[in-house]
């Protein structure tokens, strides 16, 4: 009687291609890369905030003897009341006037950007393609470079040292045009249009009981770039207001800095003024950033 043994196979983990290992190492690289830059840009952001805030904490004397990121001597509120009460509180003046500019730019000039959009994706006319030519020109031009010619063309009107030269200008966005109408390319359907002309509605009503709704988030994203831009507009109110009751903020800070190289006890209210200033930014941008999505009229066409 003779017994057989049988060899059970071999067993061997499976070798990784070199092309799909290199492909992971690459990837593990880009991720890296991306991760990075990244960190590298929100502490580009955030640190000079950051810095507001502790420096905002200490006085003039702790600025220079004391750590950039540590805290000083207990001055935060100090400096709060210095500045809410310089010149009779000229302060709160200033962030009630850069308030009115901003919001006034972000409500009336994003939904002149939305309609000036959406005209020149939907409407044929004579001249279209050179007209937003021009928009596009005017994108790639800074901001600037027509303080100057503004300037002259208000005291040819009689407004300067008036609030119609800052609000007037603000109404004209080329890159929020230009935005608007990417937006509307990409959000209202011709289709809806059309069925809205064939039951009797005109170009106004269909745009805003049609158009405008489906670019609600094209209109919040343009109108929180433009409160961005008013709100930090600086050449254009210097040049414009002489009144220091008429001034935004952004150039109130600068005349207060202009104060601190005579009289060190300005620098810290520059810097708490400049904290102060940011926090309407920030409320801005969290009371908004529900609206800021896309997509809300996928499948509204059947």
């Amino acid at each position: 009687m003779s017994t057989s043994t049988l060899s059970r196979p071999r067993t061997s983990l499976p070798r990784t291609a070199p092309g799909r290992a290199r492909r992971r190492n690459g990837g593990f690289a880009s991720t890296f890369t991306v991760n990075a830059l990244l960190i590298l840009g929100c502490a580009y952001m955030v640190l000079p905030v950051l810095w507001l805030f502790f420096a905002s904490t200490k006085n003039a004397a702790d600025l220079y003897s004391t750590s950039a990121y540590a805290f000083g001597q207990p001055a935060f509120f100090e400096n709060v009341a210095s500045v809410l009460g310089q010149d009779g509180g000229v302060f709160l003046r200033w962030m009630a006037n850069s308030m009115f500019y901003a919001a006034f730019g972000a409500i009336f000039g994003g939904l002149v950007s939305v309609m000036a959009g959406y005209a020149f994706d939907k409407f044929q006319f004579r001249g279209k393609d050179s007209f937003f030519g021009v928009v596009l020109v005017g994108v790639l031009i800074p901001n600037t470079a027509t303080v100057l010619p503004m300037y002259l063309l208000a005291s040819v009107f009689g407004i300067t040292n008036t609030v119609w030269a800052i609000l007037v200008p603000v109404l004209c966005n080329p890159f929020g045009v230009y935005l608007a109408r990417v937006y509307s390319a990409a959000y209202v359907p011709a289709e809806t249009l059309e069925a809205a002309r064939v039951d009797g509605a005109g170009p106004i009503r269909s745009f805003f009981s049609l158009g405008l709704p489906m670019m609600m988030p094209g209109y919040i994203t343009i109108a929180l770039f433009q409160f961005v831009g008013v709100w930090n507009n600086f050449m254009l109110p210097l040049v414009m207001l002489q009144d220091q009751q008429l001034l935004p903020v952004s150039v109130g800070i600068s005349i207060w800095q202009g104060y601190a190289i005579p009289q060190p006890e300005f620098t810290p209210m520059v810097i708490t003024g400049s904290l102060l200033s940011v926090i309407p930014l920030l409320v801005a941008f969290i009371m908004l950033q529900r609206f800021w999505k896309s997509g809300l009229t996928a499948g509204s066409v059947k």
